[in-house]
């Protein structure tokens, strides 16, 4: 199983007694990464799957938006599955399914439910804070799996802080990817170049790169013509 930086819990923050973790990033977050996925989900229905959901504020929040999108929230890290489930009873939302287990680093990992294949695949996966505090080949499992499970007509959502074409947008990016590394050599803040030579393996193309606060992008792949 892939090991990650952030356990959500383990370093402080805030916890309810009923196990559900606050990541105080999903606050500053979600409504611009909303942004773009809105356009893409609003009045839609079908399904939607989350790669490393974490504490499981995301899916609970978007799903409540899209009441005929069923979301899939998913994570490696045990804390991080309880904490999911405890929002989803929470929220009470029918749409919102059991976290699944999901190493993207497992080679051929994806979502076996009759539900989801007879809708062709996800509408939409969505990504979030995954690929800088993870091994590379995180990327590639999360790529070969898109290209497996996306519909036509879906789209790959990938938002956190990217590198363009060998260099840093900013200088706050170019010092987290230096502790990040520092951490671990198979850490840091990936190129958006590289993410499209996965993306097109996979038979995705990039469609959009989208400024985000505090330095990060919202990645949006879509199938090849």
């Amino acid at each position: 199983m892939a090991r990650f930086t952030i356990q959500y819990g383990r370093d402080g923050g805030t916890a309810e007694p009923d196990g559900r973790l606050d990541a105080p990033a999903f606050h500053r977050n979600h409504e611009p990464i909303w942004s773009v996925l809105g356009p893409h989900l609003e009045g839609r229905a079908g399904h939607a799957l989350e790669l490393g959901s974490g504490t499981g504020q995301h899916a609970v929040a978007y799903a409540a938006r899209t009441p005929a999108i069923t979301w899939w929230p998913s994570d490696a890290n045990p804390a991080h599955l309880a904490s999911i489930e405890a929002w989803r009873r929470h929220s009470r939302l029918d749409n919102v399914r059991p976290p699944l287990a999901i190493d993207l680093a497992e080679p051929g990992w994806r979502v076996d439910a009759a539900e989801v294949e007879a809708a062709v695949g996800f509408t939409a996966l969505f990504c979030a804070n995954v690929l800088h505090i993870a091994p590379w080949r995180v990327a590639e499992g999360l790529f070969d799996g898109a290209g497996r499970q996306l519909r036509p007509d879906g789209r790959l959502f990938l938002y956190g802080p990217f590198m363009r074409d060998g260099s840093h947008t900013a200088p706050s990016n170019a010092a987290f990817d230096a502790s990040l590394r520092r951490e671990s050599p198979e850490w840091g803040v990936r190129d958006i170049a590289d993410l499209e030579g996965l993306a097109r393996r996979a038979g995705l193309r990039l469609s959009g790169a989208v400024d985000m606060p505090a330095d990060n992008f919202v990645l949006v792949f879509e199938r090849l013509a």
